[in-house]
């Protein structure tokens, strides 16, 4: 009898424990779907900052007003895509996207800028902007553009050799004299991995490959150096990597290309 009380017990504190369903009824309101978001100068995609309606779809258009401010300059450091200062959301839906590219003016100096979106209006006359007391949540969105160095970003490699090309390769730097490229292998060897180098920017379209050993190569194959030049129309780079230890220390050409 015991045991059964006691089994009727923890069922009973289970069933007590049990999680509600919480469900939102208001107020109902338009918001940013993020706070904030950084990417470097040198991404080259187009940037959609999400604005949704917390509440049912609606049965027609929401027309939502922003301001914009910050101290990232418009169309110099950025520029908006489709209408500025107002983005839409459609007809049964619950979302809608400023849509913004950055413009890559790297100078090697190294700083960031915001751009601060703010909303100002809704079509909608029951919609709130924002949620909560005081500066409402959701109501503003920061966008902080990274500064890149001059040879940052994202390439695709070629060896024209030794095709297929290989996209998504990146470059980058801290202090914009001394870089990674995250992999130098187009086509190369015959087993897959990804091998990055060092290399310096001399500063006139010229690079330096200081001598170093590829950590995926064994020891007595690792040995790398070699130079670089990179043509200042086009941004396109070229590499010629010295395989120190093969024999003949064979030089592979490569090319990259800016995506």
């Amino acid at each position: 009898m015991k045991r059964y009380l006691v089994i009727l017990s923890l069922a009973f504190l289970l069933f007590s424990c049990k999680e509600k369903e919480i469900i939102f009824t208001g107020p109902f309101h338009v918001r940013f779907t993020e706070e904030s978001e950084t990417l470097k100068e040198s991404f080259s995609g187009e940037i959609q900052i999400s604005v949704h309606l917390v509440g049912p779809q609606r049965d027609e258009d929401i027309v939502i007003g922003y301001d914009i401010g910050g101290d990232a300059r418009e169309d110099i450091d950025y520029r908006i895509l489709g209408d500025r200062g107002e983005v839409v959301i459609r007809q049964g839906q619950s979302f809608g996207s400023i849509r913004m590219e950055l413009i890559n003016n790297s100078n090697n100096i190294l700083e960031s800028q915001d751009v601060v979106f703010t909303i100002q209006s809704v079509s909608a006359p029951d919609l709130e902007i924002g949620f909560g007391p005081g500066v409402k949540a959701g109501s503003q969105y920061t966008f902080t553009i990274e500064d890149d160095c001059i040879l940052g970003g994202s390439y695709t490699g070629i060896n024209d050799g030794f095709p297929p090309s290989i996209e998504g390769i990146s470059i980058f730097s801290n202090d914009c004299i001394t870089y990674t490229l995250s992999n130098w292998d187009i086509n190369v060897f015959n087993f897959q991995n990804t091998r990055n180098l060092q290399f310096k920017d001399n500063g006139d379209n010229t690079l330096t490959i200081p001598e170093q050993e590829e950590a995926t190569l064994d020891p007595s194959q690792a040995t790398i150096r070699g130079d670089g030049v990179v043509d200042p129309s086009t941004g396109e780079i070229i590499l010629n990597i010295e395989l120190v230890d093969f024999d003949g220390s064979p030089v592979v050409t490569l090319r990259f290309i800016r995506e």
